[in-house]
């Protein structure tokens, strides 16, 4: 069995690509900085590990790489990202390889303004989107007001239709880190891809319902026009492994709105529906074996669970940053 590391269990994404890797010959070794993060129980082997702003923190991955004899990471987080890229050469002669973009694309993705202007600039459909100012026209409205950078499950995020919306939300917002986004209405999509040697080798699309910011019903179609489109953006943009796009159609183009160069929320429901794009990745690095998926159109319906850990569980590994178990499901 060979085993691989995934960071942030403690999250959706994390615990995400953990589900997907658990019908596969792959063992998760899942690390969190929080001895409570439920993906710390679900996994076979759990370490404690740093935040990705700890000058420590690629060491530490080092370090549990070695201890653990794992080969590959998967970032579960976002700030994990342009830590894990600018030292992926370091970790390579360490014989790891981090499931990351190059740092030029995790800094376009994680800049909303930069996303919008690549995409433009390379003739792709994107909404207007702008830097936040205090004057707005009224032929704007509506607009969407969000984080530049960072940003998660639409946190800080507001739809504004007219001037008194406005003026609640641009006191909510940090004007230092916001952009005025062009509103699309519609139904809105969210699309995995899976990126290799410089090409995109396989992409799935998905309409979603959203509750606060997290997709809780997604249905998953076929559509040659988009997934077409996807693969040509994702082609130009050159990400590594698994990539997110997140769009509304217009006159049947999908507007792109947001990029995520990395593994989503939404990548156990992918696996479920049979595009597993952690267990592709792994196969392609680890094996060289190319990508494999046999998309089916299904509904999934996302739900509440609970997860019982015993109290001597917590305690070993608050205490020994550790914990080897059968793991519980998710």
């Amino acid at each position: 069995m060979t085993r691989v590391l995934v960071t942030g269990v403690g999250g959706g994404v994390g615990q995400s690509i953990v589900k997907s890797l658990r019908p596969t010959d792959y063992v998760a070794v899942g690390i969190d900085c929080d001895a409570l993060a439920a993906g710390l129980y679900a996994v076979p082997r759990a370490r404690i590990g740093r935040a990705a702003h700890d000058p420590q923190f690629v060491d530490s991955i080092i370090d549990v790489c070695r201890d653990e004899d794992c080969s590959l990471v998967f970032p579960g987080l976002e700030p994990e990202l342009l830590p894990l890229s600018e030292n992926a050469a370091r970790l390579a002669t360490e014989g790891v390889t981090a499931v990351v973009s190059r740092p030029d694309v995790v800094r376009c993705c994680d800049d909303k303004l930069a996303t919008a202007e690549f995409l433009s600039d390379h003739g792709f459909s994107a909404p207007a989107t702008f830097s936040f100012t205090e004057d707005v026209d009224r032929s704007w409205f509506p607009f969407v007001l969000k984080p530049r950078h960072g940003g998660a499950r639409s946190l800080r995020t507001y739809v504004v239709h007219d001037s008194a919306e406005f003026d609640v939300a641009r006191a909510l917002v940090d004007p230092q880190n916001c952009v005025v986004q062009e509103y699309l209405d519609g139904d809105e999509y969210t699309c995995g891809t899976v990126n290799l040697d410089g090409a995109c080798r396989g992409v799935i699309v998905m309409r979603r319902s959203l509750r606060d910011g997290d997709t809780y019903k997604a249905f998953v179609i076929r559509d040659e026009t988009i997934e077409k489109r996807i693969a040509e953006i994702a082609d130009v943009l050159g990400p590594f492994g698994p990539c997110n796009f997140q769009f509304r159609l217009k006159d049947g183009e999908p507007w792109i709105f947001e990029i995520n160069a990395r593994c989503s929320g939404t990548t156990y429901a992918r696996t479920l529906a049979g595009f597993n794009e952690p267990r592709m990745v792994a196969d392609y690095l680890l094996r060289g074996e190319a990508p494999a998926y046999e998309i089916r159109e299904i509904a999934v319906l996302r739900y509440w669970n609970e997860l019982m850990v015993p109290p001597e569980h917590i305690a070993r590994l608050r205490e020994h940053g550790r914990l080897d178990g059968d793991g519980a499901s998710l």
